[in-house]
C-alpha cells in the first residue's frame, strides 16, 4: 500500500495495518501521531524539505519513520545537480531546490539500522518522458508520490502483486505537473497494475445508510 499525506478515511488507516508493505512519505502525516504501520519511508531530499526534515528531533522520532526499515532519497543527486543551472534561470526563487540532503539521511540510516536507498535517475527521466503525453505546463518535477509509485512498479513490485494507493490528492505545489500525474495512474489502473483504494463506508456513513 502506497500511502500519500492526503487525509485518511478510516477505512484506509485500518487497511494500511493489514498490508505486507506500506510505503509513507516525509513526516507521514496522514498516519496521525500515533503512527501505524509503514516499511518504507520516501523523503525529497533535496532544498528546504530534506533540510528540514534532518535539522528536525521530531522527525526522527516520528512513529512512522521509527517503524521503517528503509528510508528512499527520492530526487538522485546527479539528477539534481545537473538541474541546479536551468532553475538558476527558468525558477531563480528556488535557488536551494537542488541541494542535496541524501548523505544525512544516509547518515541517519546507518545511526539507527535501517537502509537508505537513492532512486536512479533513470526513474525520474522515465516519468518525465511518460507525462509528456499528457501536455503537460511547464513544471519543475514529478511529485515525491509519483516517482516513488514509478520506481516500485519498476524494482520492486511483482505481478501477482495487488498495488493499493490511498492519499493522494493530486493538488498542492504549483510546479508538480498535477493533471497529468493523475492521468498517468488512472492508466496505470487500466493496465491493472495499480489499484485506487476507495472506502465505500464513508459513503454510506455520509449518506445516513
Amino acid at each position: 500500500m502506497i500511502v500519500g499525506n492526503a487525509d485518511l478515511s478510516q477505512g484506509e488507516q485500518s487497511l494500511t495495518e493489514t498490508a505486507d508493505v506500506v510505503i509513507r512519505f516525509n513526516d507521514c502525516r496522514s498516519a496521525g501521531p500515533l503512527g501505524g504501520r509503514t516499511d518504507i519511508v520516501a523523503v525529497c531530499n533535496t532544498g528546504r524539505p530534506g533540510k528540514t526534515m534532518l535539522g528536525e528531533p521530531g522527525w526522527r522520532a516520528n512513529p512512522c519513520v521509527a517503524a521503517a526499515s528503509e528510508i528512499w532519497s527520492i530526487r538522485n543527486p546527479e539528477k539534481f545537480a545537473a538541474l541546479s543551472a536551468p532553475l538558476a534561470i527558468s525558477h531563480p526563487e528556488l535557488d536551494d531546490f537542488c541541494y542535496d540532503y541524501s548523505p544525512g539521511f544516509g547518515a541517519f540510516c546507518a545511526d539507527a539500522g535501517k537502509t537508505h536507498y537513492v532512486l536512479p535517475a533513470a526513474t525520474h527521466d522515465r516519468l518525465d518522458a511518460e507525462l509528456a503525453a499528457y501536455s503537460p505546463p511547464p513544471y519543475v518535477t514529478p511529485s515525491t508520490g509519483l516517482v516513488v509509485i514509478a520506481e516500485f512498479l519498476a524494482s520492486r513490485a511483482r505481478a501477482d502483486d495487488t498495488i493499493l494507493l490511498a492519499g493522494f490528492g493530486h493538488h498542492g505545489w504549483e510546479w508538480h505537473p498535477w493533471e497529468a500525474e493523475r492521468r498517468w495512474i488512472d492508466a496505470r489502473i487500466r493496465e491493472g497494475r495499480l489499484t485506487r483504494y476507495f472506502d465505500t463506508s464513508s459513503l454510506r456513513i455520509a449518506s445516513g445508510a
